[in-house]
């Protein structure tokens, strides 16, 4: 803050001592504007450039006073300014800015609000996923590890409109809100759905009264952090080896199998209003369909192969890493 004030002042200065010239000619040698400052400039940057006319006693002793103005005006611009290129803020706001520019150039990519507990583990599966991410987040802490880790960042407060729309969630696909506070959270939900209509928000909640009044502000889903531990715990009791399989359906390791999600709006359109028989894929990639999600929202599960493959519907499809890869490249 101390620099910008120094770079503000030197300008200040450089400003003060280019009127004064303007107006001591002027006054003194009796020239035109455009004149006074031609001769204001040379004296200043002491380029050379020979003068208007022959200069008198008056106009010697003014221009010399300017000179010297001019030379500790630029000792101190320069000391200012060198301070200014050396400071560790000038480079952190280049990187800054360059980020930014990643940021606006992203699209279908999901905004997670806060770096907590819940914020960490939400970026953790979307970096395994390898799906675009950046982090909101006004610590400056976590700012520090979140750019020591070369994940892309907004600062400032999720609540805020402008830090939201710097964090171009009008190009997202999804929002996680994972800030300690409801408040805040159901805020951002309010927020993010007043800016984009479409995308799917995904808020954390610690109280059963937050969970409607998210809803109704606009989140898809609402999670409980605190109900599921409790809730998977208890599954650990009762039915151990289910939870350790359905543990081992993630994307954590190279061998491990994987769950997918594929729209039916993204396959070929020759394939549009097909059967789930006519895509083959447990032939053709190895991967199973275990799942079938309809255009309004209801789930079949197993579902039969004469199933018709319309928009707005989706397939939960099973497969190990390189069996997903493939289904990828084939449709």
């Amino acid at each position: 803050m101390i620099v910008k004030t120094k770079l503000r002042i030197s300008l200040a200065l450089l400003t003060m001592v280019l009127v004064i010239g303007v107006i001591g000619y002027t006054i003194i040698s009796n020239e035109t504007l455009i004149d006074s400052l031609y001769m204001t400039v040379i004296t200043m940057s002491t380029v050379g450039f020979g003068t208007l006319h022959q200069l008198n006693q008056t106009e010697k002793l003014f221009t010399i006073i300017l000179i010297i103005l001019s030379i500790g005006v630029y000792g101190y611009s320069i000391t200012a300014l060198t301070e200014y290129l050396a400071n560790d803020n000038f480079f952190q706001l280049l990187k800054y800015k360059k980020m930014q520019q990643k940021i606006q150039k992203l699209k279908n990519h999901t905004v997670v609000c806060g770096y907590g507990r819940n914020g960490r583990q939400a970026v953790l599966k979307l970096k395994i996923f390898n799906k675009p991410y950046l982090v909101i987040e006004k610590n400056k802490e976590i700012l520090r590890e979140l750019e020591n880790n070369g994940i892309l960042y907004v600062e400032g407060d999720a609540t805020d409109d402008e830090t939201l729309n710097k964090a171009a969630i009008k190009n997202a696909n999804s929002l996680i809100t994972a800030l300690p506070s409801d408040a805040d959270n159901l805020f951002v939900v309010l927020s993010a759905r007043q800016i984009n209509k479409e995308f799917t928000i995904i808020s954390r909640a610690s109280n059963e009264s937050s969970f409607k009044k998210l809803l109704i502000a606009g989140a898809t889903n609402v999670i409980m952090p605190d109900k599921i531990g409790g809730d998977h715990m208890a599954s650990l009791v009762v039915t151990p080896n289910l939870v350790e399989f359905v543990e081992r359906l993630t994307i954590s390791n190279e061998t491990s199998t994987n769950l997918e999600e594929i729209e039916i709006k993204d396959l070929p359109k020759e394939l549009i209003n097909k059967t789930i028989l006519d895509l083959d894929l447990r032939k053709r990639t190895g991967c199973l369909i275990i799942g079938f999600k309809t255009a309004d929202h209801k789930y079949v599960i197993n579902p039969d192969g004469y199933t018709k493959l319309t928009l707005n519907s989706s397939l939960i499809v099973l497969g190990k890493p390189n069996q997903i890869e493939k289904l990828h490249q084939i449709l």
